[in-house]
C-alpha cells in the first residue's frame, strides 16, 4: 500500500465460513450484522433500545450509565477478541456483517449524555430519553459513515483494533450534538 492509500473495506461474505456460534453471535450482536440494508444502522441500535428499555422501567439514572458503559466494554472485547478470526470468516477487513464495533461506539455516543438529568423518573424522561438517544444514534451513524479526519485511518489498526477504533472515535465526535441535543431537551421539554 503507498503512502496515502487507505486500505479498502469490503462488504464481505454475509455469512461467516468456520466462525464458532459464540464468535459469530458476538461479532453480529446476536446476528443484528446479518440483517440488511444498513447492517451498521441495525448494530448501532442496541444501545437506543436500552435507553428506552431503562428509562420505561423506572431504573435510577446510573443504571442506564452503568449499562452503556457495559455495552462500549463487552463491544470492544468481542471485536479484539474475535476480530481478526471474523475477518478470516466473513473475507474482508472490518466486514459489514461484524457490527459488535457500532453497538459500542454509539453505546459511547449516548455515555455524553447528563442522563442523572434525563432520567429523572418524571413525566418527560422517556421523551427526553428518545430524543437525546435519537440524535446520538444519527449523529454516531454520520460520522461512522463519514469518518471525519483521522478516523478513517484507525480501521488501519492491526486485528480486532482496527474494526473498533473507527466507531469509537465516531462515538466521540457525536458527543457534541450528544450534549446541546440534551440541553435543549431539558429547556424544551416538559
Amino acid at each position: 500500500m503507498q503512502h496515502g492509500e487507505r486500505e479498502s473495506v469490503s462488504a464481505g461474505r454475509r455469512l461467516p465460513s468456520d466462525l464458532p456460534l459464540v464468535e459469530s453471535l458476538a461479532v453480529t450482536v446476536l446476528g443484528l450484522g446479518l440483517l440488511r440494508p444498513a447492517s451498521g444502522s441495525w448494530g448501532s441500535l442496541p444501545p437506543v433500545g436500552l435507553v428506552i428499555l431503562i428509562i420505561c422501567s423506572g431504573a435510577p439514572w446510573w443504571v442506564l450509565e452503568v449499562s452503556l458503559a457495559l455495552t462500549v466494554l463487552l463491544g470492544i472485547i468481542a471485536c479484539v477478541k474475535f476480530g481478526a478470526a471474523a475477518e478470516r470468516a466473513f473475507g474482508a477487513k472490518d466486514p459489514s456483517s461484524v457490527v459488535a464495533d457500532e453497538t459500542a461506539g454509539c453505546a459511547l455516543t449516548l455515555l455524553a449524555a447528563p442522563w442523572w438529568m434525563i432520567a429523572n423518573g418524571d413525566d418527560a424522561a422517556l421523551l427526553r430519553g428518545a430524543v437525546v438517544a435519537g440524535v446520538g444514534f444519527f449523529f454516531f451513524r454520520l460520522f461512522d459513515v463519514w469518518k471525519p479526519g483521522f478516523v478513517a485511518d484507525l480501521q488501519s489498526k492491526p486485528q480486532g483494533w482496527g474494526i473498533v477504533l473507527d466507531d469509537l472515535a465516531a462515538g466521540a465526535w457525536a458527543w457534541p450534538p450528544v450534549i446541546l441535543s440534551s440541553a435543549v431537551a431539558l429547556r424544551y421539554l416538559p
